[in-house]
């Protein structure tokens, strides 16, 4: 018979919940904290993970405002207009739904705002990173006295990843070899004044929180003045081969961090990382995961070495993308934000191919790059009979979208061959049509109809993987003319390859 006081429960109604208390399960809930006190300490094993996870769960604990503190003054706030409170009421109501255990890497990114490309990160590591840059920058104007000078500098073709790579691996190389007697600076290989062509590097500086004003650019300190006192030593990054203009600091290269294969015109080379088949973003990510993993808790640090890797890999898409490059991306996945992964990388596409603010010279120059050939033997003051210069442009236009983006837009094209001394300029566009169809066009602008012949006559000999159809887009004019390539998987390295090829002929007819 049950008892009618409620206090009072038999032995068959407790031993249930007796024998659930005893779950092995809730071991931990009944231990007391005395107990948990006295066990002995857990190693601390080396797991990247969990140590990258209690990171950011502490950088969260410390930088999230507590919207759920009722005894917030609503007086002491900022009045904000109906959109912020609606998105205010609704970022509540899911912080009360999502009280579970959610994963840092998601949990942390929804905030219920609207989606903007405006989006700019403050953290410690940018801050620390910034800090280095601008020391970097009064070390040069002062002369790196007394020291070596490591300068690391990328590839000619300074892309997003090129980018990253030389600033990421001087940090990294600061932190761990800078010492009285060296110093290491990064050095863009592009002009300070070209970075405005680039909306898509723009972007990731400003919201990355990065300080475009401490950058220096290979146009803004004299490398060979530190070559000709003997206290240069370079750091090629992300390639075999310096820069065109600054080929001739050859033998001051010390270390090639990241390169396929090694070019043996560098005889002073000391150490050689060579690349392992992995993003050199994610190359230099692993590195500071290992040495120093509390510097990836800062977002916008993870964003540069992020987006270097999904641009590099197409958004892990690529053939040639590594279970490392995805392992990396998993971990940097901070920094990509509201946006996610997908939608920073889509973001940075979209940016890449934003011309609407650009002129047509600055379009061509985006992706440039010129070939010098010396003619000729030298005579008695050590000169030369002549210099053949050709160039390339790529674009990521039509043809027809880059003749009409502004007024006398042919005439800006030979101006700039012009300017840039070039006897043959070539533009290579590579797009997508209204069918999603693929399509890959050239304009070449020769000096001399002649020199269009020749040009024409050597692709139809050697160009036997890269048949030219004739586009009748700028009239009877015979030192400019369009073609489109047959082939839609012709990739434009088999045409500069081919193009290049051609310049070497045209030198030796001169």
């Amino acid at each position: 018979m049950r008892s009618s006081n409620p206090d009072v429960t038999t032995e068959k109604e407790r031993v249930p919940y007796a024998r659930k208390r005893n779950h092995p399960q809730f071991e931990g809930i009944r231990r007391s904290n005395s107990t948990r006190n006295s066990q002995k300490p857990v190693e601390d094993k080396p797991n990247l993970s969990r140590s990258l996870s209690d990171i950011w769960k502490l950088e969260s604990k410390q930088n999230a405002p507590n919207i759920a503190n009722k005894d917030m003054k609503l007086g002491d706030s900022k009045p904000i207009d109906e959109e912020e409170a609606e998105i205010f009421t609704t970022s509540k109501k899911n912080e009360d739904v999502h009280k579970g255990y959610l994963p840092q890497c998601a949990a942390s990114y929804y905030k219920g705002k609207l989606m903007r490309d405006d989006e700019s990160v403050l953290c410690k590591s940018i801050d620390k990173l910034n800090k280095y840059l601008k020391a970097c920058k009064d070390e040069i104007r002062a002369g790196v006295p007394g020291r070596y000078l490591y300068a690391v500098i990328g590839q000619d073709a300074t892309d997003v990843a090129c980018f990253v790579c030389a600033i990421m691996y001087a940090f990294f190389l600061s932190m761990t070899r800078n010492n009285s007697q060296s110093y290491v600076v990064p050095i863009i290989s592009m002009k300070r004044a070209e970075l405005a062509t680039r909306p898509e590097l723009k972007w990731l500086v400003k919201s990355s929180g990065m300080d475009e004003a401490s950058f220096i650019f290979v146009d803004e300190v004299e490398l060979p003045y530190y070559d000709q006192f003997g206290n240069l030593k370079i750091v090629l990054v992300n390639g075999n081969k310096l820069p065109a203009k600054q080929e001739g600091l050859k033998d001051a290269v010390t270390e090639i961090f990241h390169c396929k294969e090694v070019d043996l015109q560098y005889p002073m080379v000391e150490e050689i990382t060579m690349a392992r088949d992995c993003s050199c973003c994610t190359l230099i990510a692993e590195m500071f995961a290992v040495s120093s993993p509390e510097i990836l808790a800062g977002q916008g640090f993870c964003r540069l070495l992020l987006a270097g890797i999904l641009l590099d890999t197409a958004s892990l898409t690529n053939s040639s993308c590594t279970s490392k490059d995805k392992y990396m991306t998993t971990l940097l996945l901070k920094g990509a934000g509201r946006f996610g992964s997908n939608g920073l990388y889509e973001l940075l596409k979209r940016k890449m191919h934003d011309i609407s603010d650009l002129k047509v010279r600055d379009i061509l120059r985006r992706e440039f790059k010129k070939w010098t050939r010396v003619a000729g033997k030298p005579n008695s003051t050590g000169s030369r009979l002549s210099i053949s210069n050709i160039g390339m442009s790529v674009i990521g236009i039509s043809l027809e979208e880059l003749l009409a983006h502004e007024d006398s837009a042919v005439q800006k094209i030979t101006q700039f061959q012009e300017s840039e001394k070039l006897r043959l300029l070539m533009i290579v566009s590579g797009y997508y049509d209204d069918s999603e169809n693929f399509k890959r066009e050239i304009l070449v602008c020769a000096k001399t109809a002649e020199l269009m012949r020749n040009f024409h006559q050597f692709f139809d000999i050697n160009g036997t993987n890269l048949p030219l159809k004739d586009l009748d887009k700028l009239g009877k004019r015979e030192e400019l003319k369009a073609f489109e390539v047959n082939d839609k998987s012709t990739s434009r390295r088999s045409i500069e390859r081919l193009f290049e090829e051609f310049g070497g002929v045209v030198t030796k007819q001169n």
